[in-house]
């Protein structure tokens, strides 16, 4: 058995002190390395990186330990136990890696654990330690670790099967607030760190019944004794991690449920939606997975081309399933929705990257936007999502509703869920024929291999009767949503084509869009407007400025692009029409209400 010993060493300067023991080491001399990567993040982050110090010795004799490349290390041949003690510095405060200060300490096992080569399937024992000192007495810890001896939410042994299930339960630890609930018999646990005031019995029962929701989806649960949400609140953050029987997740302390209100905020929807997402990946991509992440060599990426499956299909039933629980109305789903349709609408990178594309470059891409980014690439979770979308909607409009996506799902479940068989490129597209009996070919190669944009809005009124229509933008903040009755388009106005922030008193281009009158004569991302027609502008009255102004309009701007100060003379255009509205049809027929229901889980 291989052996972990961790404890914060030092919480004020976030180091975790490490002590790996390594019973029968190869006598030849045993390497050891660090994950360069963390599944379901894809880029790679070299772990190693924040390794300060290590040594080793074996029998009481220091050890000569030579570094073979960025995170592998290889000591010199010994016959006894072998002791490796090296310390990780941990100032990432994300759901990828490691942080520690003297509020708190959480750790993924990619980012701490090194891995005794040749020895992955060797079974392991960890020992997790609280920091020394009476300022730590009340801390707790909350993991998903199998427990070897440890109190609940207490300090002590665990263990693994494995290096591979040793890196999948993260670990946090501190004075958090705690709550749990029962779903289909297994018991699931809530840990919120940071400050807040969150209604914690209105999270038990909203978490449970989108957890009900989704196991209901499958059948069943996969095989765990417990499920662990650790979230992290925060001033202004989002994101979220899946685990075999956990995740993580970071949100700002206001997208919690606030005590003593009712509704369901921007936020709080925001929240559950991502808790949603979350959940819904321990069926898909932890069990149902690419076959290149079974066993993945976590030194080097894995490449795919399905993320449009785990993610976009991920992405699509997350806020459905909140329609479906009833935690929001079906006007709010469509708001969402919109927002999504938006998000891809708004980007021109969709013309110039397929969703195929985009799932296997997503080391290099996605995960490594810049400026140009909306004009380069196409999200596989937004574009994945409205995939899915289409892809559910033409299922129920070509079998008359006697079969979905979710059906799909389903024996996706069965098929290489259970069995972890894993997913090759086609086999998605083969058993959605195997399902449906339809002969799918000409959809996917359109929504996969090529540039073009699906048939959203016909799709949404014929099978689910709902209204789409795509308008110019009100402003840099408008993204699209429900149309409410009787609302008109706003009157179309004038636009840069460009994406800014304020800092202070300054407007700094952030994207300058594909086809824009700024692109045309010459303005860059990063470039500082300091004036429009002689007058300053401040951040705060650029969006309201600009739409005000006739189109065909000729204006001169003077910004600055490093430190040479420029100017530009252009001749503002309408916005493009790129932002979606939803609403659900009154005029319909028996059957698209029916199917419309069903679509959105609406009993009678």
């Amino acid at each position: 058995m291989i052996h972990y010993k961790i404890q914060p060493c030092s919480p004020e300067a976030h180091l975790f002190q490490v002590v790996l023991r390594v019973p029968q080491p190869e006598p030849k001399g045993q390497a050891f390395t660090l994950p360069a990567w963390i599944p379901g993040s894809y880029m790679i982050r070299d772990f190693a990186k924040n390794i300060v110090t290590l040594s080793a010795q074996c029998d009481g004799a220091k050890l000569d330990v030579r570094k073979l490349d960025k995170q592998t290390w290889k000591c010199e041949p010994c016959t006894a136990e072998l002791i490796i003690e090296y310390q990780v510095y941990a100032w990432d405060l994300s759901v990828r890696s490691a942080h520690l200060d003297a509020t708190h300490a959480y750790f993924n096992g990619t980012s701490v654990f090194l891995r005794a080569m040749g020895m992955e399937r060797r079974p392991c024992q960890v020992e997790i330690l609280p920091p020394e000192g009476e300022n730590y007495r009340h801390w707790r810890l909350a993991t998903t670790l199998p427990v070897l001896d440890a109190k609940p939410l207490g300090f002590g042994l665990f263990k693994a099967a494995d290096y591979e299930e040793l890196v999948d339960h993260p670990v946090e630890m501190g004075c958090f607030a705690y709550g749990s609930f029962d779903a289909s018999g297994v018991v699931h646990e809530i840990v919120i760190t940071g400050r807040h005031n969150a209604d914690m019995a209105r999270l038990r029962e909203d978490l449970k019944a989108v957890c009900q929701l989704h196991i209901g989806f499958f059948g069943e649960l996969p095989l765990m004794d417990r499920y662990l949400f650790q979230v992290m609140t925060v001033g202004d953050g989002y994101g979220g991690l899946e685990h075999r029987s956990s995740t993580s997740l970071v949100c700002s302390r206001a997208d919690l449920p606030q005590k003593g209100r009712q509704e369901v905020t921007e936020g709080y929807r925001r929240f559950l939606g991502l808790c949603s997402h979350e959940y819904f990946h321990l069926w898909n991509v932890k069990r149902i997975r690419p076959a290149v992440f079974q066993g993945a060599d976590l030194s080097k990426e894995a490449h795919t081309a399905l993320l449009w499956l785990f993610e976009g299909i991920t992405s699509y039933y997350d806020d459905l399933a909140l329609v479906r629980s009833g935690r929001i109305k079906p006007e709010s789903y469509l708001e969402l929705l919109a927002q999504v349709i938006t998000r891809v609408t708004r980007g021109s990178g969709r013309f110039k990257q397929t969703l195929a594309e985009s799932s296997f470059d997503a080391w290099t891409k996605f995960y490594q936007q810049d400026e140009n980014a909306p004009n380069a690439i196409v999200s596989y979770y937004t574009k994945g999502a409205l995939a899915a979308l289409a892809l559910d909607l033409i299922i129920r409009q070509q079998t008359s509703g006697s079969k979905s996506l979710d059906d799909v799902m389903r024996a996706l479940w069965a098929i290489h869920g259970r069995t972890d068989l894993g997913v090759q490129e086609g086999d998605m597209e083969a058993l959605t024929q195997k399902v449906t009996g339809l002969d799918l070919g000409d959809f996917f190669n359109l929504a996969l291999h090529s540039t073009e944009d699906l048939p959203l809005a016909r799709l949404l009124e014929e099978v689910v009767a709902v209204g789409c229509r795509l308008r110019p933008a009100r402003n840099q903040k408008d993204q699209g949503g429900i149309r409410k009755r009787g609302e008109s388009s706003p009157a179309p106005g004038s636009t840069l084509g460009v994406r800014y922030k304020s800092n202070g008193s300054d407007v700094i281009l952030t994207t300058v869009f594909d086809g824009g009158v700024a692109q045309q004569v010459g303005l860059s991302a990063g470039d500082v407007i300091i004036a429009m027609d002689g007058i300053r502008v401040p951040p705060s009255e650029l969006d309201e400025l600009v739409s005000s102004m006739p189109v065909d309009k000729t204006i001169t701007v003077h910004a600055f692009r490093r430190d040479e100060l420029m100017q530009f003379e252009l001749r503002l255009r309408p916005p493009p029409s790129d932002t979606c509205e939803l609403w659900l049809l009154d005029t319909t027929t028996s059957e698209r209400k029916k199917e419309r229901d069903s679509w959105l889980g609406i009993s009678d």
